[in-house]
């Protein structure tokens, strides 16, 4: 019997050769990716459409990727970053800059409880961060000073400062318009777009991006990270790893989500405070053997960050778009998501929760963030411009003080930063599944998808997946947008309420009608 083999090699322009080769043979460039042995023509031709069929997949799923990251990118870099920036100093100009006025009042409201059985400042600030502070403020850090330079760092810090205005005023809309769940409360964008601009329509629109967004794209995308941060330790046994770890993040994924929002606040409020406490004390460590280089840091920072010739030469490349960048977006203030966890707080004013918000995002930036900063600069392994970037750059910087046990402190930190971004964003996701319908089988076919996602996001680079995230995340943020300049008149209002009350030595308890709503559920 005749025995006749042949391949299929990618040559450096793409095309497809078909290459018929004796038993013997072996050479050729490219990558082999079909190979057969058979002696029936019509079979022959049967593997050989299907391999050419699977390099047009391959091909089709590489175009769609390359134009979501490119509509994914002038999102970010043009629509987007404006919208926040305006949004953020308007607010921030138009509150009186109360995230700095008010900074003390939201920490002595963190001390508050909250009433039996419901969820306190302090937790629903946990829920927040946990889907703030994720792999991004290790990651996203480390390229922003690798892209940009350390000026980046000083405008990261004047962006957070400015954007925490914006989470102010959307974390005390939320608030105000949030609805009773059961012994705790529900709310958000969505809520407050339905009740007081009369647009249901636009909330369900807000509340499916947000579940498209947070339950299946990031969620996907974390459990990936959590996955890959298994590979350095487990070499060829990867696949085996990253099964075993869907299955168990699936599984617990599963008794957080049909646990409840109770449940994911209070393992919130453990894992977050050690895993932030965790990482800063790795940053204080490292800085305080660098102490000696702190003035030249600083002097780094600041100097770069007024090179305005060095910035306008290249802005979209620039340091002070690094840095807004990573001020704007690590945080997600203005975004619409951390208002979900707001509204679920129990307190006596709105008020209370928008300035534990503006906390929760100088914990995201101006604590962890700069924990990164100190790590990286202090050690000098970056290069601007360099190859070494992300997580093995605050790998290798912490190596460089710790050993090989520094890699597992970051790998740990970047399970534990993921894992609490998992939960959290799941929990934005279900207040909006809410909003849409409150049946109980929709909810829990929602869960159940939510737990495969966390499975199939561990096994998965869905890479196309994570980049529409993205933009569907840039979609619900204009939303958002839209709304806090429509309503924010409403929240300054609400702050001058509790600023007048709180001069007349009282704790401040706000009535709608005190100033002039009456489409609110609760606050009669």
């Amino acid at each position: 019997m005749h025995c006749s083999f042949f391949y299929y090699v990618c040559t450096p322009k793409d095309k497809i050769q078909k290459k018929n080769i004796s038993l013997h043979a072996g050479s050729g460039y490219g990558k082999i990716i079909w190979c057969v042995k058979h002696d029936n023509v019509r079979n022959m031709h049967m593997f050989e459409k299907n391999a050419e069929r699977r390099i047009r997949m391959e091909g089709m799923m590489k175009s769609l990727i390359a134009i979501s990251d490119a509509v994914d990118g002038w999102m970010y870099s043009n629509l987007l970053f404006w919208a926040l920036i305006a949004a953020g100093l308007f607010f921030t100009v138009r509150t009186g800059f109360v995230q700095i006025r008010l900074f003390p009042e939201g920490i002595r409201v963190l001390t508050e409880k909250s009433h039996d059985g419901g969820i306190s400042s302090f937790q629903a600030l946990m829920i927040a961060t946990a889907s703030r502070v994720g792999t991004g403020n290790i990651a996203g850090i480390a390229t922003a000073i690798v892209s940009g330079g350390p000026g980046a760092v000083f405008w990261m810090w004047i962006m957070a400062v400015v954007g925490a205005a914006s989470a102010f005023i959307e974390s005390t809309l939320a608030q105000i318009y949030k609805e009773k769940d059961g012994e705790i409360f529900k709310g958000g964008p969505a809520y407050y777009i339905e009740r007081a601009m009369h647009a249901r329509w636009l909330g369900v629109i807000f509340a499916i991006l947000l579940i498209l967004t947070f339950a299946f794209g990031f969620n996907g995308l974390q459990a990936y990270n959590i996955a890959s941060s298994l590979e350095h330790y487990v070499g060829d046994g990867y696949e085996t790893a990253a099964l075993i770890a869907g299955l168990v993040l699936a599984v617990i994924s599963a008794v957080l989500f049909f646990g409840g929002a109770q449940k994911i606040s209070l393992v919130s409020s453990v894992l977050v405070p050690i895993m932030a406490s965790v990482y800063i004390l790795i940053g204080i460590i490292i800085t305080l053997a660098h102490i000696g280089d702190l003035p030249m840091i600083f002097g780094m920072i600041f100097e770069e960050a007024f090179d305005f010739q060095a910035i306008f030469g290249g802005f979209a490349g620039s340091c002070m778009v690094w840095g807004v960048k990573r001020g704007l977006f690590s945080n997600e203030a203005g975004m619409g998501s951390a208002p979900n966890a707001a509204a679920a707080a129990d307190v006596s004013h709105p008020v209370k929760q928008g300035l534990v918000q503006v906390i929760s995002v100088f914990i995201d930036t101006i604590l962890i963030c700069s924990t990164t900063v100190f790590i990286v600069l202090c050690t000098g392994k970056y290069t601007v411009g360099g190859d070494l970037n992300g997580i093995p750059l605050v790998q290798q910087s912490v190596k460089s003080m710790f050993g090989e046990a520094g890699v597992g402190i970051i790998t740990v930190s970047v399970a534990l930063f993921a894992f609490t971004s998992l939960i959290g964003n799941y929990f934005y996701a279900e207040a909006n599944i809410k909003f849409i319908s409150e049946n109980k089988v929709f909810m829990a076919v929602f869960r159940l998808l939510a737990v495969a996602m966390v499975f199939v996001g561990a096994n998965s680079n869905l890479q196309l997946a994570w980049n529409l995230a993205d933009i569907l995340m840039g979609g619900m943020a204009m939303v958002n947008i839209l709304a806090m300049f429509c309503l924010g008149g409403i929240a300054v209002r609400a702050m001058n309420d509790y600023i007048e009350q709180k001069k007349e030595g009282k704790n401040p308890v706000f009535k709608a009608s005190s100033i002039g709503l009456d489409n609110t559920d609760l606050w009669k």
